[in-house]
């Protein structure tokens, strides 16, 4: 798993079940709240600090998860897409990237084609039994719950990079750029 994790340069996030808990609060003008893990925030930006690109990629879109991109600076999104493996395709072109230099974390079915194109696969670990097996890594945190954090330690440790998020001088040289 090292030797993949060391070539990663793009990483590919499904949103709900993955960035959130996977729950849908609705009032009656639609979504009202919508609850992200700042921890993963700050992965996603270290990981873009690092060099290592990351997209968005949802089945569902709205103005709070718009938002989220936007505030994190993310340049890369496809959502109200269900079709994922034409879509992580897309994004590897745009991206400039293989699918060896391509990691995607999803929780459910409709991440299984996202897990077949891409050369590494992650599920968070509240993600069905059967979506699990397909992966190349189980997390062992939740959707919401820092799992991006997470898969992004591990692919930052693998390439050598842990000083963004382990020492105070490398936390600090980064820091000035990031939004989380």
């Amino acid at each position: 798993m090292q030797n993949k994790l060391q070539k990663i340069k793009f990483v590919i996030t499904d949103v709900d079940g993955v960035l959130t808990d996977g729950q849908l609060h609705y009032d009656a003008h639609g979504e009202a709240i919508k609850s992200f893990h700042v921890r993963d925030g700050l992965g996603i930006r270290m990981l873009m600090e690092q060099g290592i690109q990351v997209a968005v990629l949802s089945g569902r879109s709205s103005p709070i998860l718009q938002r989220r991109i936007e505030d994190l600076g993310i340049k890369l999104a496809y959502l109200g897409k269900l079709e994922k493996e034409s879509a992580c395709l897309d994004l590897m072109k745009q991206a400039g990237v293989t699918a060896e230099q391509t990691a995607y974390i999803g929780d459910d079915s409709v991440d299984l084609p996202a897990f077949a194109v891409c050369g590494v696969a992650f599920a968070v670990n509240d993600a069905p039994q059967y979506v699990k097996q397909h992966a190349d890594y189980v997390l062992t945190l939740g959707g919401g719950k820092g799992a991006f954090r997470e898969m992004s330690d591990l692919i930052l440790t693998a390439q050598n990079k842990t000083d963004v998020f382990s020492t105070v001088k490398g936390f600090l040289k980064t820091v000035k750029n990031m939004a989380q």
